[in-house]
């Protein structure tokens, strides 16, 4: 069965973005260390990518304007604008957890939550993250977008492994 995968960094004090939005400290302790290229290791078993309006705006606004980065794979995006499909791109207004709990029905490699914060915690409260693959990066940001705010409500997790370079430690973590 498909799984639903967080896949996703934060700052060491939970964010993952700063006040303004930003994610240009998304980088290892030092410049002139070689990284780990785990995106690519986790993106091997996956299909489809699901994320909110603002994730997807600041992609293709800022972060890689001249092309799609996801091209490979199926994309959801949901937001309340109306907007036709575009290159296996589909906006739509469903709430998080209905399309995951579609998506999960039908066959395919996992599918990846992308974000943002407001997503995710969508679907942590509705307990359909099957598992939580969060890479902790070397920085303190004090304010921003918190991965996971408040609203949420308990939910163990059994850790699976750790990996780290470049001052950057990857957590992977499923349900207990």
């Amino acid at each position: 069965m498909r799984k639903a995968v967080l896949f996703i960094a934060m700052s060491l004090d939970g964010y993952i973005a700063d006040k303004r939005g930003g994610v240009d400290w998304l980088v290892g302790q030092d410049s002139d260390t070689e990284n780990v290229d785990s995106y690519s290791e986790f993106v091997k078993d996956v299909d489809t990518v699901i994320m909110g309006w603002n994730t997807y705006d600041q992609i293709v606004t800022e972060l890689s304007p001249s092309e799609w980065v996801y091209e490979d794979l199926t994309s959801y995006v949901i937001t309340h604008k109306k907007l036709p499909p575009k290159n296996n791109i589909f906006f739509t207004d469903k709430a998080p957890a209905e399309i995951v709990k579609e998506l999960k029905s039908r066959d395919g490699k996992n599918i990846w939550i992308c974000g943002g914060a407001s997503i995710v915690g969508q679907l942590a409260k509705d307990d359909l993250i099957d598992e939580y693959q969060i890479s902790v990066i070397p920085t303190i940001l004090g304010a921003g977008i918190r991965l996971f705010g408040t609203e949420h409500c308990e939910i163990k997790l059994k850790l699976l492994s750790t990996r780290n370079y470049n001052g950057i430690t990857e957590l992977i973590y499923s349900h207990r």
